[in-house]
């Protein structure tokens, strides 16, 4: 229930002017009041105004929205365009005024991205977006006289693409006095060279780094991750992503004798100092036989770990059914791995070592068939922790569904389950794993039946609270949404520069 100040302060804001024309004679605790209903009622003239004049020492923005004595929803999931927009603006306006104000830290970071949008105008600004008009605003105020002689530290989740590089460049580097300072405790990149990701690192200061994401368009291979770890250090990093093929060998790179692989070894080695890893994601990078290189030196056990379509073998799973991180995963990802059918017994032993921390589930493209429902089910029962249990690609029939459909309501923490369409929905003899093509054409109308029987047997349980669904393009990933053509554009320059390099070594070799 909302407070009486909070409904006194909804009353003011809803009158924009009258709010801006007495922020002088509101006490300076009610700022964070004020601020979280014109967040609410999207009144970006009221945001602006009081970020412009914030009088005290702090603004986290995250913290703002979240539940309180005064108004307990939490607002934490709008990334507000409009709102978000006039923060940066009141910002700026502070930085502005000079020496008059109090602010010294400003923190961005904690707004979650969100498929739908619960604010009034229904337009988010993604990480990306957040990032973009940070980096811009600060240039701006650079180039400006006059500003605050003293700098606001602003913290800030950037994300840093070719499209943005430049301006985050200078944001972080400014030259000469500046009145903000950017400091990044988490870095995504994506759509940059080796070269421009070392750059943009080492202004982020990988000594305050907590989380990093090194994702798709960004062509790393084994040299540059370990000459990447080696001159950064990252003593801080708790999560680290890496992009697909980053442990493949540099081109100019001798193979080492059979059961060795000393560049492996020394990322293994730079990644023992990060004394407070817990998440680690290498997906889509080939580690045949690997696994325990990688992963023994390490220090602190995983809690996260995604190793999907890395062609783990019977060692790699060995040592992962035994290893001291099992017993402390709380994500896995071993999603396009035959392991039920190749390595069904040390899969298991992995699953019962995990069972008391496990909450996020992924095996999609295992080839888990109807005749493994039964060890699935065997399986599972121990984890009592799931929350997330995700198996898309699988060609898995009806009735086998509705029989893991019934065990999986038995766990008592499940609340999402991503489920492949049934095969019965596909022309018979069709093949898997299915192509993005082939995927999207099955009978629409017996799958819509099939969801509903499987939706119904939750009922039948009194498991309404797990939400069940089959999302073809995958899960709502905001950070691919919101670049996509950046990323298209990209891939497109990229192929078209390796067929001009494929003609002209035609042409050398006539």
């Amino acid at each position: 229930m909302r407070s009486l100040r909070f409904i006194s302060t909804e009353a003011l804001v809803s009158h924009p002017q009258v709010a801006r024309e007495n922020l002088d004679n509101v006490a300076h605790n009610l700022y964070p009041l004020l601020f979280k209903a014109s967040y609410m009622l999207e009144r970006a003239e009221v945001i602006r105004a009081v970020l412009g004049r914030w009088p005290l020492e702090e603004f986290r923005l995250a913290a703002l929205l979240r539940p309180s004595d005064d108004h307990p929803e939490d607002l934490s999931d709008r990334a507000c365009k409009t709102c978000l927009e006039a923060c940066v603006q009141g910002l700026a306006d502070h930085a502005r005024r000079g020496r008059g104000g109090r602010l010294r830290l400003v923190d961005f970071t904690g707004v979650q991205d969100v498929q739908v949008q619960r604010c009034p105008c229904g337009r988010g600004l993604g990480r990306w977006g957040r990032t973009d008009l940070l980096a811009r605003t600060c240039c701006q105020l650079q180039a400006q006289q006059g500003t605050s002689a003293y700098p606001i530290q602003v913290l800030a989740d950037l994300f840093v693409t070719e499209g943005n590089f430049e301006a985050v460049v200078q944001a972080l580097q400014p030259l000469g006095q500046a009145p903000l300072r950017v400091r990044c405790p988490s870095l995504r990149a994506d759509s940059l060279s080796p070269g421009q990701l070392l750059q943009v690192l080492y202004l982020a200061q990988p000594a305050e780094l907590r989380k990093l994401e090194v994702v798709h368009n960004v062509r790393l291979h084994a040299g540059h991750v370990q000459q990447l770890l080696a001159q950064m250090g990252f003593p801080r990093l708790t999560s680290l992503t890496l992009p697909t093929k980053a442990f493949d060998a540099p081109p100019s790179h001798v193979p080492p004798p059979a059961g060795e692989d000393p560049l492996l070894a020394s990322i293994a080695r730079e990644l023992s100092h990060m004394t407070q890893l817990t998440e680690l994601s290498v997906a889509f990078s080939t580690l045949t036989g690997k696994i325990q290189t990688l992963l023994s030196p390490l220090r602190t056990p995983l809690r996260v770990l995604d190793l999907a379509n890395c062609g783990l073998n019977q060692e790699d799973m060995s040592y992962l059914a035994d290893c001291l991180h099992a017993a402390h995963l709380e994500v896995l990802d071993l999603s396009g791995h035959n392991l039920v059918h190749l390595y069904p017994s040390t899969f298991f032993r992995l699953l019962r070592q995990a069972a008391q921390t496990l909450r996020v589930l992924t095996l999609e493209e295992c080839n888990i068939t109807d005749r493994h429902v039964g060890m699935m089910i065997v399986a599972l029962s121990p984890c009592s922790q799931l929350q997330e249990f995700k198996f898309l690609g699988n060609p898995l029939s009806a009735r086998a569904l509705r029989r893991l459909f019934a065990a999986l309501c038995e766990l008592p923490r499940l609340r999402c389950i991503e489920f492949p369409v049934p095969r019965d929905c596909y022309p018979e003899g069709a093949a898997y794993p299915q192509d993005e093509l082939v995927e999207c054409k099955f009978d629409q109308q017996k799958y819509d039946a099939i969801a509903q029987e499987l939706r119904a047997v939750l009922l039948q349980a009194n498991r309404e609270d797990i939400l069940a669904s089959t999302p073809l393009s995958g899960s709502f990933d905001p950070d691919i949404q919101e670049t996509s053509r950046e990323l298209g554009a990209f891939l497109l320059q990229a192929f078209k520069t390796a067929l001009e390099n494929f003609s002209r070594a035609l042409k050398e070799m006539e």
